[in-house]
């Protein structure tokens, strides 16, 4: 199976988060802010595609009996692993992600993505598959993170010290004040909505567009 195909499926044609709407509470709850979506998205990155890797390569030992629970064995493991490199690495993002990343655990995107297709495809088509899936979670965690601060504080970029150290970073300023809503939960549910009701209207224009037949030449120039 074609990587690029993979990945242009789960950027856009069966982005998790889009199209399936599965893992949206981590989605709905963390991305009051860029810096949180990006380091939400990446360790659901790096979890979905370690797990679709050992599902795949463990599949023809699994039985069906066990296979639910192993598949959970995994990803714990690996969201351990992740967990701990947060701390370890980034202590200030980790905390301003709290519980959430522990509760990658019980993302169903990533199960669904096991069950779905990493126990049935090798090894390379899994990676590719927990890839493309993975980097359209983090795409869309990190484009309504940046709409909700842009319109909650009127920043874009606050917090990026939680990501390179230093001192607090407040952002870069784009507009003077905000709209609290934005980054209260509703504001989660209004930015979830507008960004399934775009990419409805974009395909419907791109169906249409390839829909419409060519034009003929209305005709010929006479020799």
């Amino acid at each position: 199976m074609d990587w690029m195909t993979r990945l242009k499926t789960g950027l856009w044609e069966d982005n998790p988060g889009l199209v399936q709407l599965l893992g949206l509470c981590p989605l709905l709850a963390v991305t009051t802010s860029f810096v949180n979506g990006l380091g939400l998205g990446i360790a659901t990155l790096m979890v979905l595609a370690g797990s679709n890797v050992l599902v795949s390569a463990a599949r023809r030992f699994l039985s069906d009996e066990i296979r639910i629970p192993v598949y959970v064995l995994i990803i714990a493991s690996l969201v351990t692993c992740v967990e701990l490199s947060f701390k370890a690495w980034f202590p200030a993002l980790d905390r301003s992600l709290g519980i959430f990343i522990p509760l990658i655990v019980t993302n169903c995107a990533i199960v669904a993505r096991a069950e779905l297709f990493a126990s049935r495809n090798p090894v390379g088509p899994s990676l590719a598959d927990g890839i493309g899936m993975g980097a359209g979670f983090l795409l869309l965690l990190c484009a309504i993170g940046a709409f909700r601060e842009l319109l909650g504080t009127g920043t874009i970029l606050g917090g990026l010290d939680k990501l390179i150290g230093g001192e607090p970073l407040a952002g870069i300023a784009v507009v003077d004040g905000g709209w609290l809503l934005a980054v209260l939960p509703p504001g989660a549910f209004f930015s979830l909505a507008l960004a399934i009701a775009l990419k409805n209207v974009i395909d419907r224009r791109n169906r249409a567009t390839r829909a419409t037949p060519a034009p003929r030449d209305a005709g010929r120039v006479a020799s």
